[in-house]
């Protein structure tokens, strides 16, 4: 995690340290609610398909494959890309999501490809 990148899981108490705040995940977190989340903003398109979320199914031995698959999944979302490395100018930005395994998830993928993009235009 970078200092300007972070993940978080939904279900973690946010922080005053978190900085923007952004639901990555196409569904909401279950049992937790708008006001306990304290997003920022909530940004379904960035997420991975629901084709590629149901495929990798949180399977760790599938995590390569995932990776670049959303990766890939992610060019079609330059402006939000975009959008979001923009963000880390100002700030931390904190890419939230709710899955259970915290080194699997499309959080993981996003904030490097966040943090790598912010590297590239430094």
């Amino acid at each position: 995690m970078s200092a300007r990148v972070w993940t978080r899981r939904a279900y973690e108490e946010p922080t005053h340290n978190d900085g923007y705040r952004v639901l990555v995940d196409r569904l909401w977190p279950r049992g937790v609610s708008k006001d306990d989340a304290r997003l920022d903003e909530w940004c379904k398109e960035i997420a991975p398909s629901t084709e590629l979320r149901k495929w990798f199914g949180h399977d760790p031995e599938r995590w390569d494959e995932f990776a670049e698959r959303y990766r890939t999944e992610l060019c079609d979302h330059e402006d939000l890309v975009t959008a979001l490395v923009e963000r880390t100018e100002d700030g931390r930005v904190t890419l939230v999501y709710g899955a259970k395994d915290t080194e699997h998830n499309q959080a993981v993928v996003l904030a490097q490809v966040l943090e790598d993009r912010r590297l590239a235009t430094a």
